[in-house]
């Protein structure tokens, strides 16, 4: 068995995928502050980072506060993304100190295109398609919604948005039977790097354990592989990481995101 550089692929992701490539989608606005970037627009503020914010002790604390309070006067919540092996080492406290409050990790995975991608295999009865149009996304987001038990209605016009300016740049599948959606996903390729991010993989309950999630992830990353994109990218809950672990992703650090509500 090849020895995988896990070193190397942590050195691609921290370099390409930590600070969002080419224009910001369309309802969003990309606001620079020091060594951050605030993603404005979106159902959440968020906060992107270098490995190393170059910034320590009160000065620090001043940049957190400032984010904090930016999406605080809009009436706004914001997440912070942190990945373990970030620095300053204190700055998950710092963000604590801050009022911030952390979700549970996920596992960072990156797997070859090459290598994930096979033949889907879908049960008896269900059946794979791309969706592009606008009732498609709404029910994608409704089934987004079900599954997971809050509101993800925010999912139809990101992903209208997305299509509507850049098609190109994301894939939207899902599996149904009998016209009732089972399962969804979609690929995000990220434009000037080698990565493809895989996002919003969801099933049903009911339909768990029988392969919808791995027909739906072979079928994005042939997808990849054919247009050579050589990286796939999942920030993965619990439940999916071991499946994408035995379908040849590798762990190379875990980020959680340090959050605060609206008041």
């Amino acid at each position: 068995m090849s020895t995988v550089d896990t070193a190397g692929l942590l050195a691609a992701y921290d370099a390409r995928m930590r600070m969002p490539s080419g224009a910001a989608p369309p309802g969003l606005v990309y606001e620079r502050d020091g060594p951050l970037l605030r993603i404005v627009g979106g159902p959440v503020g968020r906060i992107r980072a270098p490995r190393d914010v170059g910034v320590t002790g009160a000065a620090l604390d001043r940049l957190i506060i400032r984010q904090r309070d930016y999406f605080r006067d809009r009436g706004e919540g914001v997440e912070w993304k942190l990945r373990s092996h970030d620095l300053p080492a204190d700055l998950p406290g710092r963000l604590t100190a801050a009022g911030a409050v952390a979700a549970g990790p996920s596992a960072v995975l990156l797997g070859y295109a090459d290598e994930v991608a096979t033949v889907p295999v879908l049960p008896d009865g269900v059946t794979l398609r791309r969706v592009t149009g606008d009732d498609d996304l709404r029910r994608v987001a409704d089934h987004q919604t079900r599954v997971w038990g809050f509101d993800c209605s925010w999912v139809a016009a990101d992903l209208s948005a997305r299509i509507a300016s850049a098609p190109g740049q994301v894939t939207v599948l899902v599996a149904e039977v009998d016209g009732h959606l089972v399962c969804t996903a979609w690929s995000v390729y990220e434009p000037g790097t080698e990565f493809v991010a895989l996002l919003g993989g969801t099933t049903v309950p009911r339909w768990r354990g029988r392969g919808l999630y791995r027909a739906l992830l072979a079928a994005r990353a042939r997808e990849a592989a054919d247009r050579g994109f050589p990286l796939l990218h999942v920030d993965a809950s619990p439940d999916s990481a071991p499946i994408l672990r035995r379908c040849g992703f590798h762990e190379i650090t875990t980020s959680t995101h340090y959050e605060w509500a609206v008041h």
